[in-house]
């Protein structure tokens, strides 16, 4: 059962101490166009880019989850997350003036309140969603991840906690998630530590925000729960917060045991694996994609030096997803080794170049030019693309400042790294501008 994306109705503002950095943050969430997505943007920053949501700009950081793209991060932004991944709300930039999302009350019942007191609307394109269709899991010690097939077109989750301390009770809870049992059921729930870990965690720089209001000491006798497990559905509201870096609703059942963010990851990063299987091979059509014809519009490229077959998915002006089908009758595998054939690495480049120029174009500012390839820098030839390959190319916009545009692309073939560079074009008015 399909659903349309959505967004906020209006901005909303808030703010407070980071849980960990204990610093203030000023922080909004402003309504965002449909197939932006959820993403961050430092202002404090100079020239930031926004940093999307997304397992790609994940990178590790105990107890918490951190997203970094170039001289920008954000941390600590999973309570956040899973209130969109739990409200339904698709796109959203969130701007903050520091690099630790407020810590609130330690829950995810502030924001809910703040998204419900504005409202949401519906947007015309369709919510991303990726269905499951063959177990996986991850395991890393005591804790694993098992994701499994599921009938309903829904996340399902399952969470069993137990700890070390003998002292401290775990539990176990399983909810299907819908955005009313996600405000009634996991929001409310806040961060928890354990007793005997306190001062460790303080003296590793951990927790300078923390307080007995929003944060629950399992183990000492004065903490009184919100609710009842509350220490389990925190961590669903973390786990639920981790999966939103998929891109899409997951539509499956899963059973935590003891995982935390890294683990959390780990299994976003297999799912995404599955879904681009299923992109590639045009199992999964998105909207944002386009077909030989539409890409033919913004490109002056005709055979045989057109080098993009298909565009997967744009998600704004930031990135985009294409594919290049390389067959053995390329005219170029006539004279280029041609016993035995090899794809140039040039054009591997080229391809890159082009879907960079379908990204770039796409902007109303720049209709009737064209993306001119200035300069190329860190070239990585990793490997052959040989006949019967198929080249998946992404791209993604470093910089754009007037008429120049950064862009940062990679090649891969069945998920291994085939090429990467980063390109510099200069927009120039076509023959019809």
């Amino acid at each position: 059962m399909s659903r349309n994306q959505r967004t906020l109705r209006a901005p909303v503002e808030f703010s407070g101490v980071g849980l960990h950095s204990g610093k203030l943050v000023r922080a909004r969430a402003l309504p965002a166009p449909q197939g932006s997505g959820i993403e961050f943007v430092r202002t404090d920053v100079a020239d930031a880019q926004p940093i999307p949501a997304r397992i790609q700009y994940r990178v590790q950081a105990d107890l918490r989850t951190r997203l970094k793209r170039g001289e920008s991060e954000v941390e600590t932004v999973e309570h956040l997350l899973a209130v969109c991944a739990g409200l339904g709300i698709d796109n959203l930039r969130i701007e903050m003036d520091g690099p630790e999302m407020p810590g609130m009350d330690g829950s995810a019942l502030e924001f809910v309140r703040l998204f419900k007191s504005v409202g949401s609307v519906e947007q015309r394109a369709e919510a991303r969603a990726f269905r499951l269709e063959q177990p996986i899991y991850v395991r890393d010690g005591a804790a694993t991840l098992v994701a499994l097939p599921s009938d309903k077109p829904s996340l399902t989750l399952q969470y069993i906690a137990s700890f070390d301390d003998p002292s401290i009770q775990g539990g176990s809870l399983q909810l299907e998630i819908t955005p009313e049992a996600f405000e009634r059921e996991i929001a409310p729930a806040r961060t928890f530590c354990l007793a005997p870990e306190v001062e460790k965690l303080k003296a590793a720089g951990f927790g300078k925000g923390a307080t007995r209001e929003n944060t629950v000491v399992l183990g000492d006798p004065e903490t009184v729960m919100r609710m009842g497990g509350e220490p389990v559905r925190h961590k669903m509201l973390d786990l639920i917060g981790d999966l939103s870096l998929l891109g899409a609703d997951l539509h499956a059942h899963v059973i935590a045991t003891r995982s935390g963010h890294a683990t959390n990851a780990e299994l976003v990063k297999r799912l995404v694996d599955l879904m681009q299987e299923k992109e590639t091979g045009g199992l999964i059509q998105r909207e944002s994609g386009l077909d030989i014809r539409e890409v033919m519009k913004l490109l002056p490229h005709r055979y045989p030096f057109l080098m993009i077959d298909r565009v997967i998915e744009i998600d704004g002006y930031q990135r985009a997803v294409g594919i290049k089908n390389v067959t053995i009758n390329e005219p170029f595998f006539q004279g280029h080794f041609p016993d035995q054939p090899l794809m140039p690495g040039v054009l591997q480049l080229e391809a890159m170049a082009q879907l960079a120029g379908v990204l770039l174009l796409r902007k109303l500012e720049n209709t009737g030019k064209l993306a001119v390839l200035w300069s190329i820098d860190k070239v990585k030839l990793r490997a052959a693309v040989v006949p019967g390959d198929q080249l998946r190319i992404e791209v993604e916009t470093l910089r754009m400042k007037g008429e120049m545009g950064q862009v940062r692309g990679t090649g891969t073939v069945a998920g291994r790294v085939v090429c990467e560079a980063t390109l510099m074009f200069t927009m120039i008015e076509g023959s019809g501008g």
